[in-house]
């Protein structure tokens, strides 16, 4: 089964500011890492080629440090990875995003298996997965949380709003993961030391079947940005010594909470 994995770099902290101008998040100025719901993708990709054989191979859109969260997938244990970068595929939004992943599996020759996380959590929308599976005209399953291979598809356990459901996909198709479907493994120490020399393929939109410019980036995203700011801190710290139960009970009764 040829896998292929979807991966996001994002802040590794809530401070992050907020370009005034572009209302795009200012990534460079903080610290990033792997978006969490990818490292259950990654893991379910690489247990079914532990169980029905194949290849993983993982890709990401971003900018050129975009590649560190290829090199903690392949100490994982995938088998390839895959960097989208260009500056003309900068503030995309989800259209945009979707698309250019889209036109980087094309070029790659496509897959019989897509996986992504269910979501990220700088954009926190959902909608990449879903929107990739539409571009490239396969079916899909969002919010799974286990998957089973058949011979010629895929059984897919996913939760959706009241119940749990069971679906049988033909293959290719693709499934976003969400969180508690697995334990991710940890890097291997072999596999660390040696991600710094991995060879990394990188594509830019030239090098893609559309080299066109409406649909990638900032002119290829529809969606508009209307104000971006950052929320305000207010929060304060008490501590409480002593009889703490007491002073909560207090603090609750001057709030009229009780």
């Amino acid at each position: 089964m040829k896998i292929l994995v979807c991966l996001k770099q994002v802040p590794a902290t809530r401070d992050v500011e907020m370009d005034p101008e572009s209302g795009t998040l200012m990534r460079l100025e903080v610290g990033n890492k792997t978006n969490v719901y990818d490292l259950y993708a990654i893991e379910t990709a690489l247990c079914l080629r532990e169980a029905a054989g194949g290849s993983v191979t993982a890709i990401t859109m971003g900018p050129p440090q975009a590649v560190e969260v290829l090199r903690d997938a392949y100490a994982m244990g995938v088998d390839k990875c895959i960097l989208l970068c260009d500056s003309k595929f900068a503030g995309a939004d989800v259209l945009a995003t979707s698309y250019t992943l889209s036109q980087g599996i094309l070029m790659l020759g496509g897959f019989d298996l897509i996986i992504c996380g269910k979501q990220t959590t700088d954009g926190d929308t959902a909608q990449v997965g879903p929107a990739l599976a539409e571009h490239l005209s396969i079916p899909h399953v969002a919010w799974a949380r286990n998957l089973t291979p058949e011979p010629g598809g895929i059984s897919v356990t996913h939760d959706l709003s009241r119940t749990t459901q069971v679906s049988r996909m033909p293959l290719p198709c693709l499934v976003t993961m969400d969180s508690g479907c697995c334990v991710p493994r940890l890097p291997s120490y072999r596999l660390l030391k040696d991600a710094g020399g991995f060879p990394v393929e990188v594509l830019g939109h030239t090098d893609l079947p559309n080299s066109g410019l409406t649909r990638y980036g900032q002119i290829g995203s529809p969606t508009t940005v209307r104000r971006t700011f950052s929320p305000e801190k207010t929060g304060k710290r008490q501590m409480l010594v002593g009889d703490k139960a007491g002073a909560i009970f207090d603090i609750l009764a001057k709030k009229k909470f009780v």
